[in-house]
């Protein structure tokens, strides 16, 4: 059987047995018009007033915004967004959209007007930056008295409205709501401590799992420090069409959107699989391996122990920033980096994905098919994969020969398709 994959910009057909089951998102009907959706969800949000109620003749207005790693449609949300703060009487020369980069790399040019069309050059455009304290501004602290620095940008402005999309999260539970704040224009130090070893080392912290998630939970206490003043979230099905629009005070309408998602991207299956194929989406989600290992761990989640998983991710930038791969390439194995991360006492950059690879190394083998070189994958410490068809048939047969029925379990949208054991 055929399955195409999504590639980075490309699709990539692979050959799997006729037996595999293929989990796609469950099927939510595409709004018939996206932009009049959410020009009503403005106008009569999930929770509390409408932005245009909300908005002041005068205030200055910061739009967080999702950077290039994830595919928000900014260009339909943001039009009818400014159209009612314009409605309201705020001028364009006070509204600024801010890129919530978290710890990533500031965007490019080119990906700031792909993200954004002509609202790039229209509005100002402030990136976050997390490690330059010039540009944040301390709030308070957490409940572990972490200090809790945001972006200038956000924190000073009259009214705070953030943007994004809700989607399974491999530790945090899902996107959206807390996340466009927390990390998306936190400084590094509070982003570290809520990645931290005992947070995502936690059982709660997991795909799908928001009640009783520390990360989710130290999130939205951290938010309310200073909390936006609006929240629009979408749901989005795997052709990226938004399938559902949520507005308003931001709790209540995160906690709508996480029910929309749940209903969407959570598929049960009967029992664990002897080996697992996953994507991360393709792009922009696929860009590098630290992206990538989301794709790898939903995969675990429908893997048997002493299973295997086969990861299709495109990786045109490499393994990811210095600091990460610098980390991920200093011991000899996951379960080194693991022992490592566990005994640290103190947090390392981007240790949180070296973790969660880690944790998922433990229970099954990882292969990489990329555009990476035998030798990255290998120094990242996954098996290396030439072709993906190859691989899966000698997969199943080893598995056969250890007595194993070698099912085949293919999750083409990556976290658009949890798999739940029943």
């Amino acid at each position: 059987m055929r399955v195409d994959l999504p590639f980075g910009r490309e699709s990539l057909p692979i050959h799997v047995p006729d037996s595999a089951n293929v989990l796609r998102p469950i099927p939510a009907a595409a709004l018939a018009s996206p932009a009049a959706a959410i020009l009503g969800s403005l106008r009569r949000p999930t929770a509390g007033p409408s932005l245009r109620d909300r908005a002041r003749v005068g205030q200055s207005v910061a739009i967080i915004i999702s950077d290039v790693t994830r595919p928000v449609p900014n260009q339909v949300l943001l039009p009818p967004l400014i159209g009612e703060l314009r409605a309201a009487g705020i001028r364009d020369a006070d509204i600024t959209i801010v890129n919530g980069t978290g710890l990533h790399r500031p965007n490019t040019d080119a990906e700031l007007r792909d993200m954004l069309g002509d609202l790039a050059a229209r509005y100002r455009v402030v990136q976050h930056e997390a490690l330059r304290p010039e540009t944040l501004v301390e709030v308070g602290r957490s409940l572990r008295g972490v200090p809790v620095e945001l972006c200038q940008a956000y924190v000073e402005a009259g009214a705070r409205v953030v943007t994004g999309f809700v989607e399974p999260h491999l530790f945090a539970g899902y996107s959206g709501g807390a996340k466009g704040v927390m990390p998306g224009v936190a400084g590094a130090e509070i982003v570290m401590s809520n990645h931290g070893a005992e947070n995502l080392a936690h059982p709660s912290a997991r795909w799908c799992v928001a009640a009783g998630n520390p990360v989710f939970d130290e999130m939205r206490d951290i938010v309310e420090l200073c909390p936006p003043h609006f929240l629009l979230n979408v749901s989005l099905d795997s052709a990226r069409n938004i399938t559902g629009v949520f507005a308003g005070d931001w709790r209540e309408a995160h906690d709508a959107a996480i029910a929309q998602a749940a209903k969407q991207y959570t598929v049960r299956v009967a029992a664990p699989y002897d080996v697992v194929v996953a994507t991360n989406m393709g792009y922009p989600a696929d860009t590098s391996l630290y992206q990538s290992v989301k794709g790898m761990s939903v995969a675990a989640e429908g893997v048997r122990e002493g299973g295997a998983i086969l990861l299709v991710a495109g990786c045109d930038e490499g393994l990811g920033g210095s600091e990460y791969v610098s980390f991920l390439t200093s011991r000899d194995s996951p379960q080194a980096l693991l022992a490592d991360i566990l005994g640290a006492e103190r947090l390392r950059h981007d240790q949180w994905q070296v973790q969660c690879q880690a944790i998922v190394q433990k229970k099954a083998a990882v292969y990489l098919h990329s555009k990476l070189t035998r030798e990255q994958t290998e120094a990242a410490h996954l098996e290396y994969c030439a072709s993906p068809s190859e691989t899966v048939r000698r997969l199943v047969a080893e598995a056969q020969a250890m007595g194993r029925p070698g099912n085949v379990l293919v999750l083409p949208y990556g976290q658009l398709t949890v798999p739940v054991i029943s």
